[in-house]
């Protein structure tokens, strides 16, 4: 599935002046690591944002939002943002602070031990 790379270059450039971010390609598109955390991405022509479940019910009510499936269940805490809800740049940064806000309460994912 290819991704939007105009779309990763605007969170790429957002994220620009934050310590430890790191780029993962994964579900089919980028993901974007802040300390260690999946925290932003862009699967298809939409940005995935990790927001945390409290944000889940306010977050699809704006424009553009839908909650993310993955395997015919919702992903509570993440949320798709299409075109239309980051069309501007207030629009954009506004989900660019949400994930960001949300991170530090994010749990890290468990390291997976490599098979020697």
């Amino acid at each position: 599935m290819a991704f939007s790379e105009k779309l990763s270059d605007r969170i790429r450039e957002a994220l620009s002046d934050l310590d430890d971010v790191t780029e993962k390609y994964m579900f089919g598109g980028m993901c974007f690591m802040v300390h260690g955390k999946m925290c932003i991405g862009v699967m298809g022509d939409e940005m995935m944002c990790r927001i945390g479940e409290e944000n889940d019910e306010a977050a699809t009510e704006r424009p553009g939002c839908r909650a993310m499936m993955m395997g015919g269940k919702q992903m509570k805490g993440y949320v798709l943002v299409g075109e239309a809800g980051v069309k501007t740049k207030k629009e954009f940064q506004y989900w660019i602070d949400l994930c960001l806000e949300f991170n530090p309460k994010a749990k890290a994912s468990k390291k997976r031990k490599s098979v020697d």
